[in-house]
């Protein structure tokens, strides 16, 4: 029998169109503790969190980057920050950010979300940063745009195994 796990993994879908329901805080909140529960190097447990439900916010940052549209048909974002002192190593961190943030989408789609991670933002961050009124101490890694999936049909497809196995020892 397989795992939920495994099958939320490979169900899961980048969803970037919503319906207007309202997400709720709980269920927010359960995201982000899923996103905190992902390895960190010496469990330094990096990852900082702002959620932005208001509408114009959400309309400043969608001005950040082309995928604005879907910033805007998002409820909710969950923006994922580094806090650089609590950082140990820049590319091990980010790997922990990854993590993280793959978690978040795991349990979104775990919670009948749907989510998205935006990275085209990232090089306007200074932007976002002063939009979010954030100080220097914090290293943007993503946008999640959270929501109702507006539908479910999206699909995907994956090259064979043996294209990504490069050798077996």
């Amino acid at each position: 029998m397989p795992s939920p796990i495994l099958i939320a993994m490979k169900q899961r879908r980048s969803i970037r169109d919503f319906t207007e329901q309202t997400v709720e805080s709980a269920q927010l909140h359960e995201i982000i503790q899923a996103g905190v529960w992902a390895p960190s190097g010496l469990n330094n447990q990096p990852w900082r969190f702002v959620i932005v439900r208001d509408a114009s916010i959400r309309a400043r940052l969608a001005e950040q980057t082309h995928y604005g549209h879907i910033v805007l048909a998002a409820p909710a974002l969950i923006v994922v920050y580094l806090e650089k002192e609590a950082m140990y190593d820049t590319l091990k961190d980010a790997q922990s950010a990854g993590a993280c943030i793959q978690n978040m989408l795991l349990a979104a789609e775990a919670l009948g979300l749907g989510g998205v991670w935006l990275g085209q933002i990232l090089k306007n961050r200074e932007n976002v940063a002063r939009i979010l009124d954030l100080n220097e101490n914090l290293e943007l890694m993503a946008v999640i745009a959270i929501g109702y999936p507006n539908r479910r049909d999206q699909q995907s497809q994956r090259k064979p195994l043996a294209e990504f196995i490069v050798k077996e020892l």
